[in-house]
C-alpha cells in the first residue's frame, strides 16, 4: 500500500480542514491522523481564543465538531491539574501538546475479581508538538500537568465523539460513569452546569 504524503497544515484552520477530509473515510488510519496532527506546529495566537483556564481544574474547550465524526478540543491544564484515571468509550483518542508538558500514566484495566491498587503499565512525559494515541485496547490512563510553574495546553481529537466515560479509583479499581461537559464551545463559555459532572478527557 503506498504511503500518501501528509499535507503539512500551516494553521489550525487548515489542520481542521484536513482532518475533516481525512475523516470522510469510513476507515481511520491511526498513523496518518497522528502524522497530520504532529505536522501542525503550535501557534499560540491561533488557538489562544479557545484556551480557557479555570483556577481549580483542567478545562475542556470544544473547537470543532468534525461533522459528527470526531470532536476536536483544547484542554487547558493549570499548575498541578490532572485528570482521573479514565477510559475512552471505544473511541480513538489523539492528544497533541500545544504548550508545556504533560505526564501520561498508563494503567491495566482492573480485573473484576481483584481489589486493591490498579496496575500501572508505564509513564511518559509528553513534549510540545508531539502526539500521543490511546484507545481502550491499550489501557486506561491519567494525564497530569506536574509542573508547579507552567501551564499546559493540549489539543485532543476523539473519534467517534462520546458523551460519557468511566473513571477509576486507583486504590480500589472501582469505576464510575461520568458525563462529559465543555467549559467553552468555539471560544464561548458554556452555560454554567452542575460542576459535579465535569470529568473527563
Amino acid at each position: 500500500m503506498e504511503q500518501t504524503e501528509v499535507v503539512k497544515p500551516e494553521t489550525l484552520d487548515e489542520l481542521i480542514k484536513i482532518l475533516h477530509k481525512t475523516f470522510e473515510s469510513e476507515c481511520i488510519n491511526v498513523e496518518e491522523v497522528q502524522d497530520i496532527m504532529e505536522s501542525y506546529e503550535s501557534q499560540p495566537h491561533e488557538w489562544r481564543k479557545y484556551a480557557k483556564f479555570d483556577q481549580y481544574r483542567y478545562t475542556r474547550n470544544l473547537v470543532d465538531e468534525g461533522n459528527g465524526k470526531f470532536n476536536l478540543m483544547i484542554l487547558c491544564w493549570g499548575e498541578g491539574h490532572g485528570s482521573s484515571i479514565h477510559d475512552h468509550t471505544d473511541s480513538h483518542c489523539f492528544m497533541k501538546l500545544l504548550q508545556g508538558q504533560l505526564k501520561e500514566t498508563l494503567f491495566e484495566w482492573p480485573d473484576s475479581k481483584s481489589h486493591g491498587d490498579m496496575v500501572q503499565k508505564s509513564q511518559r512525559i509528553l513534549q510540545e508538538n508531539k502526539v500521543a494515541y490511546i484507545n481502550d485496547s491499550i489501557g486506561l490512563h491519567r494525564v497530569e500537568n506536574v509542573s508547579h510553574t507552567e501551564c499546559a495546553v493540549s489539543l485532543h481529537l476523539y473519534s467517534p465523539p462520546f458523551e460519557t466515560c468511566q473513571t477509576f479509583d486507583q486504590r480500589t479499581g472501582h469505576k464510575n460513569t461520568v458525563k462529559m461537559t465543555f467549559w467553552s464551545k468555539h471560544g464561548e463559555r458554556t452555560p454554567f452546569e452542575n460542576t459535579v459532572s465535569q470529568e473527563n478527557n
